[in-house]
């Protein structure tokens, strides 16, 4: 697994995980994020790039893609806990409230269940404004072991 000229990461291995484990990244969505994602994904649903369209809107302004927050999940999972070499199998997301531009969103992982005969990792996923779940979850990893 290389990055741009960089040297192998190996992220945790099943054996260096447990009960309760968890890692967090912090972002602040910005008006580029939510375009890149619009472009990105093709999702161009006016509420969050139309500022007049989303003005009339219950939010009252421009929102991020729900699924830009899930993305930080996946971040974490991919860089950190359990990191590189781990393998999404499933998320299930749970979107409690609007994400708008500026916010500072804190997406956690934290490891709830270890099936060491599978290679699986459960995590309860959050990610947060304000100390406020804005998306809630869990996800399902495969995790590699450490060689024999």
């Amino acid at each position: 697994m290389r990055t741009r000229g960089e040297s192998v990461v190996q992220g945790k291995f099943l054996e260096e995980l447990s009960v309760g484990r968890s890692a967090e990244l912090v972002r602040v969505v910005g008006e580029a994020d939510i375009e890149a994602f619009a472009e990105v994904t093709g999702d161009n649903n006016p509420v969050h790039l139309d500022a007049d369209y989303a003005a009339k809107t219950s939010f009252g302004e421009r929102i991020a893609h729900g699924m830009l927050s899930a993305g930080y999940i996946s971040a974490v999972l991919g860089t950190t806990l359990p990191g590189p070499g781990a393998i999404y199998l499933s998320q299930a997301l749970r979107f409690k409230r609007p994400v708008k531009i500026g916010d500072s969103v804190t997406a956690r992982a934290t490891v709830t269940e270890i099936d060491e005969a599978k290679a699986r990792v459960t995590l309860a996923t959050v990610c947060l404004v304000n100390g406020k779940p804005v998306v809630d979850g869990e996800a399902v990893v495969m995790v590699p072991r450490k060689a024999a």
